[in-house]
C-alpha cells in the first residue's frame, strides 16, 4: 500500500498560515486525479485542494476550522486501490456536460461575473450580479434573537486592509458623468462579430480598461504610488478589477493591460472572474496591481466614493447606466449616462491632475475610436 500525501499548497511569500475551511471528501471516499479535496482560506484568498493521485482517502490529519501551514500534511490517499466506476465518473460527467444546451453554458459567466456591465435602465435587475447571500435571509417573526459567528480570515483581512487606506492615504474622489452612447453603439453594431471571432462577448469593462490605460500613459502620477519618501512610477498598468463573491470581494489583477487590445482584455476578465467563483485564483494573481477599478453599477448604484486598494493611489468607481436628458448642441435628447468616480491618494496626487485623469478616460470613452476592436 502506498500512501500520498496531502499537503498545503503554498500561500504565497507575506502568508504563513491558513484556515482548513471544510473537508468536500470523506475518509473511505474514493477520489480521482483533480477531484477537491478541501477548501483553505488565507488572509488574502481562499483556495481549493485537489488530488494529485487517484485512490481513497484513507485519513483525514487536520479537522475543519483548523490552522494550518503551507507544505503541512493534512491527509492521506490509499493509492493502492484504483476503482474503475469512480475513476470514469468525470469523463462521464464531461460527456454529459458538452450535451449541454449551449445557451446555459453561456448565461452563467453573465450572471455570475462581478466586472460586466451594469444595468442600462433604472428599473428591473442588473445584468450581472455575482454577489450571492453568505447565508440564508432570516425569517420575519416576533422572536427577538441574534446570533454571533466568527469572521472570516478574508472578512477581516479585507476590514483590516480598508480602514488602513483610510488611515494612511489622504483620499479625496472627484465625479464626472460620461455619455456611453458610442460604446453602446459600437456594442450594438460590432458586438455578434467580436464575439464570433474572439468567443467572448464585447462588454463595458474593456472600453474601461482601455480608457484608464490611455489616461495613465498622459498622466502616469495616477498609476504611482509612495513607497517611504519616495514615489514609484511604472511604465506599465496592472488593473486590479473588483470581483465581488459569496466569500468576499477580491481584487485580481490583470497584468500589462496597456499591450492588450479590447479582446486581450475581455478574455482575462473572464479567466480572472471565473477563477475568482471557483476557487482558482492564486496569492500571486492577486498581488501587483498599479490601478483599480471597480463596477458598484451591477448592484444598481448610481454614485458612490471608491477606497483606495493600498499601496496604489488611484481607483476608478463605476456605476449604473440610466437614460437621462442632456443638452447636445442646444438640443435635449436622451442619453445613456453614467457617473464616474475617481478617488486618490492626495498625497502624492494634485487635484488638478485628479481632475484631468478623469477628463481624459471620459473622453475616451465619448470618442471610442482608438480603442481598437480587431475585427
Amino acid at each position: 500500500m502506498a500512501e500520498i500525501e496531502i499537503r498545503v499548497p503554498s500561500l504565497g511569500e507575506s502568508e504563513t498560515e491558513a484556515t482548513l475551511v471544510a473537508w468536500l471528501k470523506n475518509e473511505g471516499d474514493f477520489v480521482a486525479v483533480d477531484d477537491v479535496l478541501a477548501e483553505i482560506e488565507s488572509d488574502k484568498i481562499t483556495m481549493e485542494i485537489t488530488a494529485l493521485d487517484a485512490g481513497v482517502l484513507k485519513s483525514i490529519l487536520k479537522q475543519a476550522d483548523a490552522t494550518v501551514e503551507p507544505g503541512e500534511v493534512i491527509g492521506l490517499i490509499d493509492d493502492s486501490v484504483q476503482p474503475e466506476v469512480e475513476t470514469a465518473a468525470p469523463a462521464a460527467q464531461q460527456e454529459a456536460a458538452s450535451n449541454e444546451p449551449a445557451v446555459e453554458a453561456e448565461a452563467t459567466p453573465d450572471r455570475d461575473r462581478a466586472v460586466e456591465a451594469p444595468s442600462e435602465a433604472p428599473a428591473g435587475e442588473p445584468e450581472a450580479v455575482a454577489e450571492l447571500p453568505a447565508r440564508p435571509a432570516p425569517q420575519v417573526t416576533a422572536e427577538r434573537k441574534e446570533e454571533r459567528v466568527p469572521m472570516s480570515r478574508l472578512r477581516r483581512r479585507i476590514a483590516e486592509r480598508l480602514k488602513s487606506a483610510q488611515n494612511t492615504a489622504a483620499m479625496l474622489t472627484t465625479f464626472n458623468e460620461v455619455d456611453l452612447q458610442a460604446v453602446m453603439d459600437l456594442r450594438k453594431r460590432f458586438g455578434g462579430a467580436f464575439q464570433e471571432k474572439h468567443g467572448v462577448k464585447l462588454g463595458l469593462m474593456s472600453f474601461f480598461v482601455r480608457a484608464v490605460c490611455q489616461a495613465a500613459s498622459r498622466y502616469p502620477v495616477l498609476n504611482a504610488y509612495i513607497d517611504g519618501d519616495d514615489i514609484v512610477y511604472h511604465n506599465y498598468v496592472d488593473v486590479g478589477i473588483a470581483v465581488s463573491s459569496d466569500k468576499g470581494l477580491v481584487v485580481p489583477v490583470l497584468r500589462n493591460a496597456q499591450l492588450l487590445d479590447l479582446a486581450g482584455i475581455e478574455l482575462g476578465i473572464a479567466t480572472l472572474a471565473d477563477q475568482a467563483r471557483h476557487g482558482g485564483l492564486t496569492p500571486d494573481d492577486l498581488k501587483g496591481g498599479t490601478f483599480s477599478i471597480t463596477n458598484g453599477g451591477v448592484f444598481g448604484s448610481m454614485l458612490s466614493t471608491p477606497i483606495l486598494n493600498p499601496p496604489q493611489s488611484g481607483i476608478l468607481g463605476m456605476h449604473n447606466i440610466q437614460k437621462r436628458p442632456v443638452v447636445i448642441d442646444d438640443t435635449i435628447v436622451i442619453r445613456p449616462m453614467m457617473y464616474l468616480a475617481l478617488s486618490y491618494d492626495h498625497r502624492l496626487i494634485d487635484g488638478a491632475d485628479a481632475v484631468r485623469f478623469l477628463v481624459a478616460v471620459k473622453e475616451a470613452l465619448e470618442f471610442p475610436a482608438s480603442l481598437t476592436l480587431d475585427l
